[in-house]
């Protein structure tokens, strides 16, 4: 989210910033910034004595891999009937440093050492005599007040480092690992094990890469990307991946109550009431017993402290996941008060997904309804799979087949709760995924799903690409226009034809290599026979309709003096 007056924001790397303060302003800023250069390689880490097995073994609020599926696991996950066919992959950044310091009163550094990254920066800059770009290699220090006045310093690690020092909220060097280290799990499964994706990468045309417009949403995208396909499975002269990105005002891929503002009173809402909930309960008497003495002027630590319960939450976890350096006192880890932190966070940011369907179409109704866009897309093989955003002009179109969208744990459980499936006490840790996968059964015929281009023909060359999109690029959308289909139109408002074209694709969900099951798929005929966690694309597209927004824009200006609690129950999934 990325409140103003509310919450601290997960996805901006600033937090509980008073108004006014533009959001839209700070991200253009921090993305006019220079990061590295997609997939540019850093030196291998070197660690202190003893740091690495110590930063390894208490990364607890790191992603925890299970271990690869064995043979019969992953036959029972892809059965041979079913033939994959789309991938799309929503994956949190890793490991970060906390989105605004908090408790220096018990030792903890505001200003982080991990963040090798800073010292390998490169800009790409014009020569205006020959209009040709070339780059130049630098590298960031950090620069902030003196702790007495306002004299310039340069921010110093807790050594008295100046170089790798991070910024608020900024991709660490452990966060780099852990995501490119998700990128090989994905190559592993994908590649090596179905044989999805091809070994070596000879173009990025069937490739859907998208990222929130938050560096380290970028980086980790960057990072996972470099896993799946390191530089020596991409051919030399492959060309620039196309990274898709969106203005701040426009961003769906986190639940953007910053730019929409009836989003922003249903957020404070359900906050405010667990807040009431939650403030006097025993449960916040412990939480005051254990930690209460490091909160600044003496304040009891709330909802709605300041910090927040959820600030607090973000310190504890970015602590957690580096080094000896970096840590709290020992109360903060008390595993009894971290699981009271997480249910009440949980309730306050997750909540109204799962109660409220006005809460599911601004908060990720626009995210869920590019995703299944993109599956009807592909189903109907036109470029509304994806590749209408990615393909270079006038080359052959080319189906996308795996995508990846570099986001944040309030897209994660957004999605999930959205669907009604995510648990109620568990925050998605560091580098959590939602692998989104849409399989054909092979036993039954497709029906003739190509949407027809009422200008041009389909090309008769007989090319493989021409023959899986029913039309050339005379008639393909023009710049600034959706392409054909049936992707947002609603499931009631289809023909019977058009649902046919439907018929015999599945939609499973895996989150952190584990099949989610959602409530509406349960019902007969609306999942595959024998395995509930293969929802029918139809049933899929039915649940995601009821909370796909028709004008996201529209609708986050709408409602103002409405009640903010829906009148009678609104479950998700169904």
């Amino acid at each position: 989210m990325c409140i103003i007056n509310h919450h601290p924001s997960p996805c901006a790397l600033f937090s509980e910033l008073p108004p006014p303060f533009s959001l839209a302003r700070a991200l253009s800023d921090l993305v006019s910034r220079t990061f590295l250069h997609p997939l540019h390689p850093l030196p291998p880490l070197i660690y202190p004595p003893n740091r690495k097995s110590r930063l390894i073994s208490e990364a607890m609020t790191t992603l925890e891999p299970r271990q690869p599926y064995t043979d019969e696991e992953l036959r029972q996950l892809y059965p041979p009937q079913l033939k994959l066919q789309l991938v799309q992959i929503l994956l949190r950044h890793g490991e970060r440093t906390p989105v605004t310091p908090r408790f220096q009163n018990t030792g903890l550094p505001p200003y982080w050492p991990y963040c090798r990254a800073v010292r390998h920066l490169r800009s790409a800059v014009l020569d205006p005599d020959t209009g040709e770009y070339s780059y130049l290699d630098w590298k960031r220090r950090l620069e902030t007040f003196a702790s007495n006045d306002d004299s310039p310093v340069i921010a110093a690690g807790p050594n008295a480092e100046l170089d790798d020092i991070c910024d608020m909220g900024m991709l660490t060097d452990r966060g780099r690992e852990t995501t490119r280290n998700l990128g090989r799990r994905f190559r592993d499964l994908y590649v090596q094990r179905l044989g999805f994706l091809p070994a070596d990468l000879t173009d990025a045309e069937s490739l859907y890469l998208r990222s929130t417009p938050v560096p380290r949403a970028l980086e980790s995208l960057q990072q996972a990307l470099s896993g799946l396909y390191p530089t020596k499975h991409r051919a030399p002269d492959l060309p620039a991946f196309t990274l898709l990105t969106r203005a701040p005002q426009d961003e769906t891929l986190f639940p953007n109550d910053g730019n929409c503002r009836r989003f922003a009173a249903l957020s404070r809402a359900f906050a405010q009431r667990t807040a009431e909930r939650w403030n006097n309960t025993p449960e916040m008497d412990y939480l005051n017993k254990k930690l209460g003495k490091w909160m600044p002027n003496d304040a009891r630590i709330a909802v709605d402290s300041k910090p927040r319960l959820s600030g607090i939450m973000d310190t504890i976890n970015a602590t957690r996941a580096h080094g000896p350096q970096t840590k709290l006192p020992s109360e903060f880890y008390d595993p009894k008060a971290i699981a009271i932190i997480e249910k009440i966070g949980v309730e306050e940011w997750y909540s109204g997904y799962a109660e409220s369907q006005e809460y599911r179409t601004l908060g990720i109704g626009g995210l869920m309804g590019d995703v299944v866009a993109r599956m009807v897309g592909s189903v109907e093989h036109s470029p509304a799979d994806g590749d209408y955003e990615i393909k270079q002009p006038d080359a052959a179109p080319k189906p996308i087949r795996f995508g990846m969208s570099g986001c944040h744990d309030t897209t994660l459980a957004g999605v999930l709760a959205s669907l009604g499936a995510f648990g109620p006490d568990k925050w998605p840790p560091f580098t959590s995924h939602i692998a989104i996968e849409m399989f054909h059964d092979a036993r039954i015929s497709a029906v003739d799903t190509a949407t027809k281009s009422p200008v041009a023909s389909v090309p008769k060359d007989g090319s493989w690409f021409s023959s899986w999109f029913s039309f050339g690029p005379a008639s393909a959308p023009s710049p600034g226009t959706a392409p054909p289909g049936i992707g947002r139109k609603t499931t009631p408002d289809l023909t019977d034809a058009e649902k046919n074209k439907l018929d015999g694709y599945y939609v499973r969900l895996r989150y952190n290599d584990e099949p989610v099951t959602i409530p509406g798929c349960k019902a007969p005929g609306n999942h595959l026979e024998g395995d509930e966690s293969f929802c029918t694309l139809t049933a899929f597209k039915s649940i995601v309709d009821k909370y796909t927004p028709v004008s996201w824009r529209d609708q986050c200006r709408m409602n103002a003096n409405a009640p903010t609690f829906p009148a009678k129950p609104e479950p998700a999934g169904y």
